[in-house]
């Protein structure tokens, strides 16, 4: 009956409805903006010999009035500040400039002053919440590695030729610290090692005063720093709109506009609610009629469910965003936001790229520093992707892993911010039909690329503290930067887990068609693992090789379709390979091994594969069955389909073997 009242309601009537809950809704914001107006905090004040301090800083008496807290304004010889709340206490030791203010660590001072190695125990970072943002100008890299009473010689000087280039100071008892001299204007990647960083060193990053080579590191460390704080674009609306900005428990931002009187004395006391209970109470029914109006009228059961299921899958995506930002804390990638996003990238002019989950465009921070900000959008990557994107790359530091700078996540707007890569993805230097270059690049740079990933990958699967098995291993997602040095890049498909587990359960198929190992469509062939990294990678270095797609229907011999297969053909007949660029036996012999490799990873068997440990070691020529032939695979997986774009597999769909023409075809 009310469904069918509802139906025959006239139009006018429900506009006269909607009209007067759009008012009402209108009333209550304008009556809660009034109150939030008389909510005042000084506008500035001093404390010690530092005056006129405004938002954000604010007196530990007023801490619902900015973020950094002055405290002992008569202290000498220097009043103290707090950056946020639960923060160490810093000596504030000159008036903030340019968003910067100088502090000294009392702690870090006493034990400069004394040379005790304890200095090197910490990690000097800083606090950073969802309102504001902090950034130490003068850090230096310093590695710290254990001493050991079982350390050999051999190790020890394994340890050195590790760090190659760096300064030593060797007078601690139980490490060594390795560090870089550098000028005033430096890269911090500069001091990064070439190669995976050994499990007895870690990180250490303090402030310094000067460059120093006389062999004593504590004359460069310095227990004062200058921080360069930036509030977020939500927290200045808030702030100049007459709210607080705040952070939840699950360190999440909130623009706090319940009104509180605040005194410029110290004083804070709580007011009462300028907007009467009926008004609110009043508000509260009318929003909850035209809600009722509005679910009858759009009634149709296919947009309420597209509608709910929209909104559920963005509230878990926020929930699984907010929950990594907890897990990681400060080591977790700057979160920019949207408008940032838009700065950066000047409003998405300078357009490098498109792909099957977003467009990619040239940016430039504001230190000068150039990126690549990847866009993705709804239809093409699904919250959950994007989420393990992030958290897969948050867990790499690696020469041959590509770096994220940061990202934005704000609803349906959603963004990577990665290192700028000048030279674009390796797909367009290999398919000679697109591009001539990869000619001129050279065989033995064309090694040291294939060389380089096997690197990447080897760190991925036993560098990092948790295995991270990629799963999308293809030419479009390899960049390379000025000297041409491999970065593996979209860990989109990227599945995280323990070193100790050999095989990983999987419900669907993910990664490229042409580039999927057997075992991950065909689970008869053997269980999921990294080996399905080294099949991909195999496959992807056999069109180095070859300047081509694996599976080319173009070419004019219906047995060169398939690449692998007419390739193992020729070597083992010992035929001339017919490549294009070989210059001298030495190129002939580089090609030669890259391909071997690459057969070697192609086995359909993935026992019969090599690790990516041994893939790095046969290339290098560490062994000499290396340059062997490889069992020759019974089945050669492959695509028809030029799509060169990632996909997943759901259960519910199947690939069809075709055994006589060795290739997959989705169904």
């Amino acid at each position: 009956m009310g469904i069918c009242l509802f139906d025959q309601w006239p139009v006018g009537r429900f506009n006269m409805t909607f009209t007067s809950f759009v008012c009402f809704i209108l009333i209550c914001y304008l009556v809660q903006t009034k109150g939030r107006s008389d909510s005042t905090c000084p506008k500035s004040f001093s404390c010690g010999n530092l005056t006129d301090l405004s938002f954000p800083f604010t007196l530990s008496t007023l801490s619902d009035c900015g973020f950094l807290s002055m405290s002992v304004c008569d202290a000498k010889p220097f009043p103290r500040i707090q950056l946020l709340p639960g923060g160490d206490w810093y000596y504030a030791l000159g008036k903030p400039y340019n968003y910067t203010v100088w502090l000294r660590d009392t702690k870090l001072e006493a034990n400069l002053r004394q040379h005790k190695c304890q200095v090197f125990d910490e990690n000097f970072s800083l606090p950073n919440s969802p309102s504001i943002s902090f950034n130490i100008l003068n850090l230096q890299n310093f590695f710290k590695c254990n001493k050991s009473s079982n350390n050999t010689l051999n190790v020890t000087l394994k340890m050195k030729d590790h760090f190659t280039g760096y300064e030593m100071y060797d007078r601690c008892d139980a490490f060594s610290i390795y560090y870089k001299l550098h000028g005033d204007d430096h890269d911090d990647r500069d001091d990064i090692p070439a190669g995976n960083l050994t499990t007895t060193c870690s990180l250490v990053r303090l402030p310094i005063v000067s460059v120093s080579n006389n062999g004593n590191v504590f004359t460069m460390l310095s227990p004062e720093f200058q921080v360069e704080w930036k509030l977020s674009d939500e927290c200045y609306g808030c702030h100049y709109s007459g709210g607080q900005c705040q952070t939840d428990i699950t360190n999440k931002f909130l623009c706090h506009t319940d009104v509180s009187n605040i005194t410029a004395a110290g004083t804070s006391k709580r007011g009462h609610l300028r907007t009467p209970w009926f008004v609110v109470a009043t508000g509260t029914l009318f929003s909850c009629i035209g809600l009722l109006v509005l679910l009858f009228y759009f009634r149709e059961k296919i947009f309420w469910y597209k509608y709910l299921r929209f909104w559920d899958s963005n509230a878990e995506d926020h929930q699984n965003i907010e929950a990594f930002l907890m897990n990681y804390g400060s080591y977790a990638p700057r979160r920019y936001s949207y408008s940032e996003v838009k700065r950066i990238t000047n409003h998405f002019k300078n357009k490098l790229g498109q792909g099957g989950c977003g467009n990619v465009y040239k940016g430039r921070l504001h230190n000068g520093k150039h990126v690549a900000v990847k866009l993705t959008n709804r239809k093409g990557t699904s919250g959950e992707e994007f989420i393990n994107e992030v958290a897969s790359i948050s867990k790499t530091s690696h020469v041959n892993i590509v770096s994220l700078v940061g990202f934005c996540f704000e609803g349906r707007r959603r963004a990577l911010v990665y290192e700028f890569m000048p030279n674009g993805s390796l797909e367009k230097f290999i398919y000679e039909e697109r591009s001539n270059r990869v000619r001129q690049l050279g065989w033995p740079i064309l090694y040291q690329i294939a060389l380089g990933i096997a690197r990447g990958l080897e760190y991925l699967h036993r560098g990092c503290t948790t295995r991270i098995l990629h799963f999308d291993i293809k030419p479009h997602n390899i960049l390379l930067d000025d000297d041409f040095c491999p970065k593996i890049s979209d860990f989109g498909l990227a599945k995280l887990c323990m070193k100790k587990e050999s095989v990983v359960s999987m419900l669907g198929a993910r990664g490229t068609i042409g580039y999927i190992a057997p075992e991950i469509v065909c689970r008869n062939l053997g269980g999921v693992s990294h080996k399905s990294d080294v099949y991909s990678y195999g496959m992807m270095v056999l069109e180095m090789v070859g300047g081509r797609k694996n599976v080319d229907v173009e070419v004019d011999r219906t047995s060169e379709i398939y690449f692998p297969h007419w390739l193992y053909r020729r070597i083992e007949l010992d035929e001339e390979l017919q490549l294009i660029g070989i210059m001298n036996e030495s190129e002939k012999e580089c090609a030669r091994k890259m391909m071997l490799v690459s057969l070697w990873c192609i086995q359909t068997d993935p026992s019969n594969r090599p690790s990516m440990t041994k893939v790095v070691e046969m290339l290098e020529g560490n062994q000499d069955y290396s340059l062997q032939i490889p069992p020759k695979p019974y089945l050669y997986p492959a695509s028809r389909s030029e799509v060169n774009s990632s996909v997943v597999i759901e259960p519910a769909q199947s690939l069809f073997v075709d055994m006589s023409a060795n290739i997959l075809y989705e169904i």
